[in-house]
């Protein structure tokens, strides 16, 4: 069984590199089936047919598709007030159109539609939960409206759908079509009858009452309608009593696309429109190409140009004082789709550089420049796109090293398209994705290498589709001229064959080089600590806020420092788990630049990204990232602004066991920190017999271990009994005199009663007489995490434990200690890479965390 277990191991490790290489495979099957369908149809069919198109139709179709658009945004609307959730409809209306344009474009509707969902939503305030409940009602309302539509379609049908080698009659298509129906009207029974949830794995999905319900599947009704008649107005042939038949095959169509996965289920939702929609395949084709414009490139375009504008209005700004809803999610949405349009303007100049262009054109070329120009421009247009394919990941990740090279590719794939063929409709756009991009120009402020943007498997699998898609219509364009190997050499003002064929190949060899230099480049992992440098941890120290930036000096960790080396992120790496130690360290406008790199890193060793005990101020970073925002606890802080004094009834049980402490005996010190390492005895006793009593090893990565060398750094507070030293604790401050607390803290067993008590009060006392703002206690692991029905698994799990394990840690006895000295609570976070990895990246936590 071990060889088998092996096998399973490596292909479940490899399981984005296979999927992505599934829907590549399912990608080129799906062309070569339109291939074979469109065997006798000729370009030039094609092309005379999308040129008759009436001025009406294309007007119509996208005020259809204007319609569709506009019944999507209620999807979300509806979702909302579903879970509770009021927000006004133009937030949902932004948040459901930018989804569902990257997810109709991209494909992996759950990911990309719902990442975009999580962005939008946690801008305007929601967590993680509720994204995923409205994610999963949204996509429950499409499905039914969609099962909807084809009960119509299949009961009304009169004639056989041929579907591979099989022809499913009439009869059996009402038989479905009724049982699609009884189903639907089943839900809604129950719905009315009191079932008000749907649990998933154990997590409670609230549906909406029958009313909304039935609302949603209305609205998924008019969508669809209004989606596929937008299709249907493109086919001037097409009669009326057709439209029965083409609903099926349209609703056919969007299911095989969905299961496949491809982007924007490209070849698969046309190979199977061609398939079972009897009309002729030339006026089918061309109308299947003005509705791959219509309905998913023109919002695409649209989207994109409303979040720039949004975002360009945000950077244009930065004096004003808060963010409305609309900016916040234009600032988070921008450069997924600025990234999705650069990557469609190198479509575009794939697939150009591989069709003939107009001769006419091209004649008026020939009496200006010569042939070798013509050949030139067209080789380099195509290598621009292919380009342009490659450097969109780096304007996702806000490079501005990605930003520079993506506006210089625009901007020269519009001259060449000019020079290759007078194509000003291409350079139009090209120029128009350019002009969006100049105006986000201060969005892109990461200073990263080009390379160093992550490009998931999805992506080299989107790029790969786009090549297929370019070498699929050059041949199906040229097919009619037979191949030789001359034609590689042959340079001719009508030469549009050879041209296509040097182009592709250029095209191909760009890629693979681009691909095996990111091979070669992949930085290996790091896990050994490192040492940070004197000067930045004096630069970055002095603008830190929070005294837990002293990690840095454990020995246990790794370093990552900013470019100006004003600030340094702090981590380790556990097996495969990237783990960073709070939040980067110095100047917040380097913190990005730090986490992105970070990432980068993380995603060129193929880890897992497990952002640790970070505050609150990281979570727009953590949304950014992609990763799952989870509650670790809460962190206690005292407020010194005002002195502390134990008045006040509040502090009677903390003033009787510090007098207690008091009159055992006990007297409060603070040792220098040159001077501690005179008392190593003492203290290397108190901290052995401490940690005698403990089960398990010394803990670190959060917490400072027994080092001299460590300890040394510091002023160290202790507890004398009759000269003796009984109990220490190393005590951290800011430069600034922000922040106080400690680190280790120790005591011998059977001190007097009330002597950590003694101990805090005193430091708190100390911290307020030297001018701290704030005392930190500390955290309270798993504290303040919700574990109602409707909380996510990880904050039941985490309540759970945080109520019944206290022999495990004593996590209420830790927060009831703290809660002594009324600090404020302040949340802290973990953030990790969803799905499946999140319960192997916890052990590697565990492990890091336990020493």
């Amino acid at each position: 069984m071990v060889a088998p277990l092996r096998v399973c191991d490596l292909v479940w490790g490899r399981r984005r590199q296979l999927l992505a290489l599934a829907v590549l495979v399912i990608a080129i099957l799906a062309f070569e089936a339109i291939r074979g369908i469109l065997a006798e149809v000729r370009y030039h069919e094609i092309r005379e047919v999308i040129a008759s198109m009436e001025i009406w139709r294309l007007a119509l179709a996208c005020f259809l598709t204007a319609g569709s658009y506009l019944a999507l945004t209620f999807y979300d609307w509806a979702a909302l007030r579903a879970i509770g959730r009021d927000l006004p409809w133009r937030t949902a209306a932004i948040a459901s159109f930018t989804s569902y344009t990257l997810s109709y474009n991209l494909g992996f509707a759950l990911l990309t539609g719902g990442a975009a969902r999580l962005r939008a939503y946690g801008a305007a305030g929601l967590d993680f939960a509720d994204v995923a409940r409205i994610t999963v009602i949204t996509s429950m309302a499409f499905w039914s409206g969609l099962a909807a539509v084809a009960s119509v379609a299949l009961l009304f049908a009169g004639t056989s759908v041929p579907i591979a080698s099989l022809h499913i009659g009439p009869v059996t298509q009402h038989l479905l079509g009724a049982s699609l129906l009884v189903g639907l009207i089943s839900a809604l029974v129950l719905r009315g009858r009191g079932v008000a949830e749907l649990r998933i794995g154990g997590n409670a999905i609230p549906l909406p009452p029958v009313r909304l319900l039935s609302a949603q599947i209305v609205v998924s009704v008019m969508d669809l309608a209004c989606a596929s008649a937008a299709l249907y107005i493109l086919l001037p042939g097409a009669p009326p009593a057709l439209f029965g038949t083409f609903l099926l095959a349209y609703a056919l169509a969007i299911i095989a696309g969905f299961i496949s996965h491809v982007p924007g289920g490209l070849g698969v939702f046309e190979a199977t429109i061609l398939a079972l929609v009897p009309l002729g395949h030339a006026e089918l084709f061309a109308a299947l190409l003005l509705y791959r414009i219509i309905y998913y490139l023109l919002p695409l375009g649209i989207a994109g140009a409303i979040l720039v504008a949004l975002e360009g209005h945000r950077l244009r700004k930065r004096m004003q004082v808060g963010l409305g809803v609309a900016a916040r999610i234009g600032q988070v949405l921008a450069p997924p789709l600025l990234s999705m349009l650069v990557f469609a303007g190198g479509l575009v100049l794939l697939v150009s550089g591989a069709l003939p262009p107009l001769h006419g054109r091209i004649a008026v070329l020939r009496d200006v420049v010569p042939l070798p120009f013509i050949e030139a421009s067209h080789f380099a247009a195509s290598l621009a796109g292919t380009a342009l394919l490659l450097v969109a990941p780096a304007i996702q990740a806000r490079l501005k090293s990605g930003f520079h090279v993506a506006r210089a590719l625009l901007l020269i794939g519009a001259l060449f398209s000019l020079f290759k063929g007078i194509d000003f409709e291409e350079a139009g756009v090209l120029l128009a994705v350019a002009g969006l991009l100049q105006y986000s120009r201060p969005a892109f402020y990461r200073r990263s290498g080009i390379g160093s943007a992550p490009v998931e498997s999805w992506w080299w699998a989107a790029a790969m589709i786009a090549l297929a898609l370019s070498a699929w219509a050059g041949f199906f364009a040229y097919k009619h001229i037979p191949y030789s190997g001359d034609l590689w050499w042959d340079f001719a003002w009508r030469g549009d064959a050879p041209r296509f064929l040097r182009a592709t190949l250029g095209a191909t060899m760009f890629v693979a080089g681009w691909a095996f230099w990111r091979i070669l480049s992949v930085a290996p992992a790091t896990s050994e600590p490192s040492e940070l440098p004197a000067e930045v941890a004096v630069a970055a120290l002095a603008s830190t806020q929070r005294t837990d930036s002293m990690l840095a000096f454990t020995g246990d960790k790794s370093f990552l420092i900013s470019a100006a080396g004003d600030a340094f992120l702090m981590y380790r790496v556990q097996g495969r788990t990237w783990i960073t130690m709070g939040d980067p360290v110095g100047s917040a406008a380097a913190w990005p630049e730090l986490i992105w790199e970070f990432r980068r890193r993380c995603d060129a060793a193929r880890g897992r990204l497990c952002l640790y005990e970070v505050s609150a101020d990281m979570l727009p970073l953590i949304v950014e990232l992609g990763l799952q925002p989870m509650k670790y606890g809460e962190e206690a802080l005292v407020d010194l602004t005002q002195g502390y004094a134990l008045q006040g009834s509040q502090y009677k049980s903390l003033r009787h066991s510090t007098n207690k402490a008091a009159a055992a005996g006990l007297v409060f010190d603070v040792i220098r920190a040159e001077e501690v390492l005179a008392h190593e005895g003492p203290l290397r006793r108190v901290s052995g017999a401490w940690l005698a009593g403990k089960a398990g090893p010394e803990k670190g990565f959060s917490l400072g271990r027994f080092d001299m060398g460590y300890l040394s750094r510091f002023d160290c507070a202790i507890l004398r009994l009759e000269d003796e030293i009984v109990a220490f604790a190393n005590i951290w401050e800011t430069p600034n005199r922000e922040e106080m607390s400690i680190d280790l803290m120790r005591h011998l067993p059977g001190t007097p009663y009330g002597a950590m008590d003694l101990l805090f009060v005193r430091l708190l006392q100390l911290a307020a007489a030297r001018g701290f703002h704030r005392f930190n206690l500390g955290m309270a692991p798993l504290s303040g995490l919700q574990g109602g029905t409707l909380a996510p698994i990880w904050s039941r799990l985490g309540a759970a434990v945080y109520g019944h394990g206290e022999r495990l840690y004593g996590f209420s006895g830790l927060r009831a200690f703290k809660s002594k000295f009324a600090p404020r609570w302040i949340p802290r976070y973990v953030g990790i890479s969803p799905g499946v990895s999140v319960p192997a990246a916890i052990v590697d936590l565990a492990h890091v965390v336990g020493g």
